[in-house]
C-alpha cells in the first residue's frame, strides 16, 4: 500500500485560545490516520480486537513545524515504518492540504498484544495480517 492519506477538517473545538490547533490533537490525528490505514488493508480495530490482536501505544513522538488553524483541511499521511512481528512502528506527516505545507511529523510504536496486554506473535495469531504488514513496510528518512 505505501503511503495512506486521510483528510481531517479542523473544528473550532480542536483549537486553543490562540486560534491554533491544540498540540495534543495531532496525536488524535495520528490515530485517525492509523485507524483508516488499517481499515484500508482490511483490518478494522474492532475486528482486530475480536481476533485477539491489540495495538496499544507504547511511545509517541511529535515534531511541530507549523500551526494548523480552525477550518484548515489537513492531510494525514501514514506509513508502516517498521514491523518486526511483535512490534509495529507507524510514521505520520500532516500537511495543510491547500498549500502542501508540512505541519507535523511523528511516530507511534505499538507492541502487538492480547486483550490482557501480553505480547503475542502475530505470525501465529493472524498469519494473513503478519504477511500483509511485512509486505507494506515503507521506511522513511529520519
Amino acid at each position: 500500500m505505501g503511503i495512506h492519506k486521510t483528510d481531517v477538517r479542523i473544528t473550532f473545538a480542536e483549537t486553543d485560545c490562540m486560534g491554533i490547533v491544540y498540540h495534543a490533537n495531532y496525536i488524535k490525528f495520528f490515530e485517525i490516520g492509523r485507524t483508516e490505514y488499517m481499515r484500508d488493508i482490511g483490518y478494522t480495530y474492532a475486528q482486530l480486537e475480536t481476533d485477539g490482536v491489540w495495538l496499544p501505544v507504547a511511545t509517541v513522538s511529535c515534531e511541530y513545524k507549523a500551526p494548523a488553524k480552525y477550518d484548515d483541511l489537513l492531510e494525514v499521511q501514514t506509513v508502516v515504518k517498521e514491523f518486526k512481528g511483535a512490534t509495529l512502528v507507524m510514521a505520520y506527516e500532516i500537511y495543510r492540504k491547500e498549500t502542501g505545507e508540512l505541519l507535523v511529523r511523528g511516530e507511534t510504536k505499538h507492541p502487538l498484544t492480547d486483550d490482557k496486554l501480553r505480547p503475542i506473535r502475530l505470525r501465529n495469531v493472524n498469519p494473513d495480517l503478519y504477511d500483509k504488514l511485512k509486505s507494506i513496510v515503507h521506511p522513511q528518512d529520519s
